[in-house]
């Protein structure tokens, strides 16, 4: 705590909570990937859409995309300071992922952006105070 504030619970709480939602958010784009690669006619195809893969592509994207999100949410849960970057990266990217896959699964992709969008302000707003409880919690069992 270099600036001389007390790190929030609710800042601590939110950042927690967006680092867990990674991990879900990941695991759920992931699983929905495996269900486009595996069972290609699940998802509707639409015509004329501007963005339009094959449901197998749509598949691979969201399985790499999953894996991804949900290891930096694991990062981020042990307090490495690259997670909280790489993961408003990585949910900015789900986000727009998602957003071109609305024609396909429209509930499904809004979900996945409401919460991609709540991990981006968890962590612009109350990552730091995170990282610092992270840092002075290891630096008590140090001393202990």
């Amino acid at each position: 705590m270099t600036d001389g504030r007390d790190t929030s619970g609710w800042a601590v709480g939110f950042t927690l909570f967006a680092a867990i939602m990674m991990l879900m958010a990941g695991a759920w784009q992931a699983l929905a990937g495996l269900v486009a690669i595996f069972q290609n006619e699940f998802y509707v195809q639409t015509r004329s859409y501007l963005y339009e893969f094959d449901a197998t592509t749509w598949g691979w994207i969201h399985l790499v995309l999953g894996l991804i999100v949900a290891f930096a949410g694991w990062g981020l849960l042990s307090g490495q300071t690259w997670a909280r970057i790489v993961g408003i990266t990585l949910a900015a990217l789900s986000a727009t992922a998602n957003f071109l896959f609305i024609p396909y699964y429209p509930f499904w992709s809004m979900l996945i952006i409401a919460v991609d969008i709540f991990v981006i302000w968890a962590l612009a707003a109350h990552g730091r105070e995170y990282k610092e409880m992270k840092d002075a919690e290891a630096e008590y069992r140090m001393h202990r």
